[in-house]
């Protein structure tokens, strides 16, 4: 038991650590390339000032974005895999990311909305909407809302909302170039204005994913079991999916629909600390702004001065590294 506790406090630690060499590198790293000292001074001294300073604040709510929708996403995917019990869930299963692409390209298209800060609460909508409507779908029949009924209803919803979008992008070619920066999923558009709004419906998220994580552990074990441990699983799945719809849906409104974050950090998170839900979520509040933040980092210092977006980092580092899980699991089931 200690020797585990002593593993569990020493990937913490590193884990910690690596997250903040990133975040000094995220305020540091970009079109203008500044040293820790002038980070420090930025972030210390208000009165300081000039291009580089204003450079460095600039990128902090870049920063700090990355860390919420890294935590929030990463949340939201070990949640959905708890409540689906389908290690392949992530945003898209929800209905999330088309909910939220077709409200706002319809947004666009009848109200004329052009700025991230006027289409993240029609995003935020959408992907609720969308979510609900997977959930409601998923819990018709005898059983309620079981796994696979569940992930059938996202397909069939993900794809009526991405047929709704081709169809009203399709003869407005104009509104394709606004709406192609929000889909490809970054973190560039960062601005407190538009964060702030969106805290208290990532704090609820977090909240209700804190309330289900012992419901988490026992579902995992079956609704059988967990009736006999005295969990409610309806009761667990239902707050656990709201926990969810709020995480994402505040992440994808805010930065677009980003991949593979809350895909792979569950995964990894599982395979440093065990199955304890308590300890997945709270590992992968580390990784996923380890990941986020280090695809923007990445992205940025590999095409300076300009920037890739981190929705494309993330898929290039992230497949590789699911199909490295993939094998590694079918590995060890094989021994």
């Amino acid at each position: 038991m200690e020797r585990k506790r002593g593993r569990a406090f020493l990937v913490v630690a590193i884990s910690a650590s690596v997250l903040l060499v990133l975040c000094l590198c995220s305020v540091g790293v970009g079109s203008r390339q500044v040293n820790v000292d002038q980070v420090v001074r930025a972030l210390s001294d208000g009165a300081a000032s000039g291009i580089d300073i204003d450079s460095i604040r600039l990128r902090v709510p870049r920063t700090l974005l990355g860390i919420v929708i890294g935590a929030a996403l990463a949340t939201a995917g070990a949640l959905m895999q708890a409540v689906t019990r389908n290690p392949l869930a992530d945003p898209t299963i929800l209905g999330l990311n088309s909910g939220a692409a077709c409200a706002i390209v319809v947004s666009m298209a009848v109200f004329g909305l052009t700025t991230p800060s006027q289409y993240v609460w029609v995003g935020l909508l959408g992907g609720t909407l969308g979510a609900a409507i997977v959930w409601c779908v998923g819990s018709l029949g005898r059983g309620g809302p079981s796994p696979l009924k569940l992930t059938l209803a996202g397909a069939v919803v993900g794809s009526m909302f991405s047929s709704i979008t081709t169809a009203v992008l399709l003869p407005r070619i104009e509104m394709m170039s606004t709406y192609r920066f929000w889909a490809v999923g970054g973190l560039s558009g960062a601005r407190f204005s538009t964060l702030l709004p969106i805290l208290p419906i990532v704090i609820a998220g977090f909240v209700c994913a804190v309330a289900v994580l012992p419901g988490l552990n026992a579902l995992s074990l079956g609704d059988d079991v967990a009736v006999g441990l005295g969990s409610s699983p309806r009761r667990t799945q239902l707050v656990a999916w709201v926990g969810a719809i709020l995480l994402c849906g505040a992440s994808t409104s805010l930065a677009g629909p980003i991949g593979f974050v809350g895909l792979v950090v569950p995964h990894v998170a599982r395979i440093l600390v065990g199955a304890d839900y308590k300890r997945i979520v709270a590992m992968g509040c580390l990784l996923g702004p380890i990941l986020l933040l280090g695809a923007d980092v990445l992205g940025r210092f590999l095409t300076r001065p300009a920037d890739v977006e981190v929705g494309i980092v993330t898929a290039v580092i992230g497949a590789p590294v699911f199909v490295g899980l993939v094998r590694m699991a079918a590995k060890g089931k094989a021994e």
